[in-house]
């Protein structure tokens, strides 16, 4: 009698072990997923750049809904909420997300750690109206560059990394892997040019954003066409910008894909350049690969313009 009690106690510790079991393994994983850091960001390039530093390893989140022009973004209630759940934020800091700051002073985390991806990136002059203007007068869309993205790649892996001590390792391998792939594209670019851009190769933009862009090859930008983003000229600043474009001899004109306007069919029609659209890689979806992808197809589209200005 007693063994049999015994045999039934054993079976039912064994049984409930195995019932608690998968329970363990629930909670352990759930757990886990809970020191996952949450990370915002406030600008496409930036998802692109975080979700190939973490991995698996860490949550990235955007500030605003994609679709939003982050130009004339107004932080929303529910977006100012969000805020609450993350664990660090990641801005570029030097003028184009400036809506963050707004956002995380009325947020309940304004003591929010906070991560400036140009921190000791060197930068760009703002040229157009936007240097006249006040306040930071430096060209913030450092994310257009090839060097300037893996500057700030190497210092948000190495500030995450600092938060999150038992992923720095991966963080910093990822990092380098990105930025291998990030020169590569860049090297596949320039091999395509068989010699350097004609010296005398002047260059104008609609949009005061590509001057980090046009750097990596070389060429100056001579002429800004929008008083500011997003605003057209009016009808005098315009014949002012034609008249300007005919004296400096432009040839080629860099607009952004995403905001087609037909007073860039008029410069285009009056001065004779040439019309080349960029990707200011700021709409549409969050995506991993969104960088690499639009940026890929803005280094083909300048190469494009120095062979046809060359011919």
């Amino acid at each position: 009698m007693s063994i049999s009690s015994s045999l039934l106690r054993l079976l039912a510790v064994g049984l409930f072990s195995l019932m608690l079991s998968p329970l363990s393994n629930a909670e352990a994983a759930n757990a886990e997923a809970a020191k996952r850091l949450r990370i915002g960001i406030t600008l496409h390039p930036y998802y692109s750049y975080v979700t190939n530093i973490v991995g698996d390893k860490a949550e990235v989140v955007p500030l605003i809904p994609a679709g939003f022009n982050p130009h004339a973004y107004e932080p929303r209630a529910d977006d100012i909420k969000r805020i609450g759940t993350l664990d660090v934020i990641v801005l570029n800091g030097v003028g184009h997300d400036d809506f963050a700051d707004r956002m995380i002073a009325t947020s309940e985390r304004p003591d929010i750690a906070v991560i400036e991806a140009n921190q000791n990136v060197p930068l760009l002059a703002a040229t157009g109206n936007a240097a006249r203007g006040a306040g930071k007068v430096v060209n913030p869309h450092t994310f257009l560059s090839i060097s300037a993205s893996i500057a700030q790649v190497n210092n948000i892996a190495r500030e995450l990394g600092k938060l999150d001590p038992n992923n720095a390792k991966a963080y910093t391998q990822n990092a380098r892997a990105y930025g291998k792939r990030l020169r590569q594209m860049r090297a596949d670019a320039l091999a395509k040019l068989t010699s350097a851009p004609n010296p005398d190769l002047r260059v104008a933009t609609v949009h005061a954003a590509y001057d980090y862009l046009l750097r990596e090859f070389g060429l100056e930008v001579t002429a800004v066409v929008e008083p500011a983003h997003g605003i057209e000229p009016s009808p005098s600043q315009l014949k002012k910008t034609i008249d300007e474009l005919r004296a400096l001899d432009v040839k080629v004109i860099f607009s952004e894909m995403d905001f087609p306007s037909t007073y860039v069919e008029t410069i285009q029609r009056e001065s004779g350049v040439k019309l080349y659209p960029l990707s200011h890689i700021s709409y549409g979806e969050y995506t991993p690969e969104k960088y690499e992808v639009e940026m890929t197809g803005n280094l083909n589209t300048v190469v494009r313009a120095i062979q046809e200005s060359g011919a």
